[in-house]
């Protein structure tokens, strides 16, 4: 059982950075191609970014590319999130999550369905 804990979210303005962090324990990270998603109020929970197990590739949602970048730490077995020139339609819920899956690419990484654990999410809130 892998636990995820997420934590950098906050309140920026627009054009504000932040970095989210994931700690993962209870299991061995670099099995694990990781993932973050987003959920604003009352929509789904949608894709951000993924990092396979070496962290040699990386997927983006197409509304964060060049502004969004992910990246892991094996030793530390913490993955995170970059985000640059924050906009409000930024502002959501954001979660990690954990995918062991033996065959991995964007298609894959890029499906909530493909992750089998997921962290309880931090805010970001970008205001105009």
């Amino acid at each position: 059982q892998v636990q995820l804990v997420e934590s950098g979210g906050g309140s920026v303005q627009t054009g504000g950075s932040l970095r989210l962090s994931c700690a993962a324990s209870g299991g061995t990270f670099s099995r694990y191609a990781m993932g973050w998603f987003r959920q604003a109020p009352g929509k789904e929970r949608d894709f951000v970014a993924t990092i396979s197990w070496s962290g040699d590739s990386t997927y983006y949602a197409d509304s964060v590319k060049d502004r969004f970048t992910i990246s892991r730490d094996n030793a530390k077995n913490t993955v995170y999130l970059q985000m640059h020139s924050l906009k409000p339609e930024d502002t959501a819920v954001y979660y990690c999550a954990a995918g062991g899956g033996p065959i991995y690419s964007g298609s894959y990484g890029s499906t909530r369905q493909w992750y089998d654990y997921w962290g309880q999410g931090t805010q970001v809130t970008v205001s105009s």
